[in-house]
Formats: structure tokens, sequence, C-alpha cells
């Protein structure tokens, strides 16, 4: 694969792996997180350009792509993957959380995909992979400021997706299902479900790359049950949620477990 790709949110979990995989597969990659002294370990494994990127600074952002373009080359990918994730019920939801995670999550989506498209479009070719999540198509106690943030991310892609399709530029919505990363410290999975691993996430964005597609849902069959349950009564809906423990996942949790993750992702580091 011999593309250059800019990661962001890159100096963990599914943004790093995925910067291993492309690297595997060929392709020149560069990576950004806004916790510097971590992108720049994460760069040295990599053997990869780290720099450090504020996705909700139209300022850093600008540099961290200028950057990258130099160091690298022309970018033929940019995927935006930097998000948080609070959770807990939404009463109990502060207004700076608040603002926080829609500023990263949706703002910042929204600004990288902005910036790629004013690179991308001139020339007619390219490709925004943005990372949404199974969040933003099914709902869950105690995830509404997560669920509201990607669903925006859903909505925003598709709309921009059908905006540009006709100019040579791709735009992708990848939706991973629980992953095992710091987004899910102190929770437990699913009843009788496996949580994804970054690497499974990384190789569905690896595909996509290889073949664009409008939204991808990781593991595949979940999207497909999605789509399915979509027919069922609310009231089976429900009763599935139940079993499966999904009423209160996000709302009986270890906070002891979540607390380094709060604090890094409430200082922006």
């Amino acid at each position: 694969m011999s593309k250059v790709v800019a990661i962001t949110g890159a100096a963990r979990g599914i943004g790093l792996a995925t910067a291993r995989a492309l690297k595997a597969k060929g392709a020149t990659v560069v990576i950004g997180d806004i916790d510097e002294a971590a992108v720049k370990e994460a760069a040295r494994s990599l053997g990869v350009p780290g720099l450090p990127v504020d996705v909700t600074s139209r300022e850093s952002f600008t540099a961290f792509l200028d950057a990258a373009e130099e160091s690298a080359g022309r970018l033929d990918v940019v995927i935006n993957n930097a998000g948080i994730m609070p959770i807990g019920p939404v009463t109990g939801e502060s207004d700076a959380d608040a603002r926080r995670c829609l500023d990263v999550n949706v703002h910042g989506v929204m600004l990288g995909t902005k910036l790629a498209l004013d690179r991308m479009l001139p020339r007619g070719a390219g490709h925004v992979v943005n990372v949404a999540s199974v969040a933003g198509i099914t709902f869950t106690p105690g995830l509404a400021l997560y669920n509201a943030s990607k669903a925006a991310v859903v909505g925003f892609t598709e709309a921009t997706r059908l905006e540009v399709r006709d100019r040579g530029v791709h735009v992708s919505a990848v939706l991973p299902t629980f992953t095992n990363t710091e987004l899910v410290a102190g929770t437990r999975s699913p009843k009788g479900q496996k949580n994804c691993e970054p690497e499974d996430v990384a190789a569905a964005i690896v595909e996509l790359i290889g073949r664009p597609r409008p939204q991808v849902v990781v593991p595949e069959k979940l999207g497909r049950q999605v789509r399915l349950s979509a027919l069922f009564p609310e009231r089976v809906r429900q009763a599935v949620a139940r079993r499966l423990g999904l009423d209160k996942i996000f709302l009986e949790y270890d906070p002891d477990a979540r607390k380094g993750y709060d604090a890094r992702i409430r200082t922006g580091s």
C-alpha cells in the first residue's frame, strides 16, 4: 500500500494499532495525539513521525497536517480517530464533560474532515476515514453523551460523503463495537459477547482504505444484527438488552478503575 496516511489519537488504542497495521502494509504513516510524550514514544516504537495535535484547535490541526505532508509527502488518507468516552448517568454528566466530549468527538472530526477536504478536493483524490462507533446507531443507558457524539459523527460523515462523492474523494465511517482500550476501563462486556481488540478495528480500517465503502461496522456480523434488530418491536429490543446486561453496563461500573482515564480526558492529555 503506497499511501501517505495521517492518524489522530494515535498514541494508543485503535489509532496506534491502525498505524502499526498500515505501516506493515507498506503505507507511510504519520501519527498525532494531544499527549505529546505518549505520541513521541509511540512514534519511536513504530519508527514513524509523531506529532502533537489538539483536534479541537484549527491552528493545531492545520499545523499537524502541514507537518505530516512536509515529512511524508502529500496526504492520501486522513483518519480522524481521536475521541473520548465519559460514562455514567446523564444527570451526573457535568456541563464541562459534555462540552469536552462534543468538542473532541464531534467538532474535532468535523474540523479534521474539512481540513482534509481542503487539501483533497482540489486534486480530486483522497480518503477521509472517521472513526465513529456502534454507539452512534445503538443507544445504551449510561452512555447518552457518547451516544450523542457518535451519532453526530455518523450523520456528519454520511452527509459529507454524499456531498463530495462525485469529486473523487471518499469519506467513510468506521463503527467499532466495545473494544479493549482505555475507553471501556472499569466496565464489563455484554453477556456472552467478546470485546474487539484494537487490531480487529485496525484490520477493518486497512481493508476499507484498500476498498472504500461508506460505512463499516466492526465486527461485520454485528452490523447485520443491528439492522435486523431494528425490525423488532421495542419490547423485544429491550428484553434482549436486559438479557445482555446492556441496561446496566455503563451505570454499574468500577469508578476507581476509570480514575486515570477520566482524569486524562478532562485535562486534555
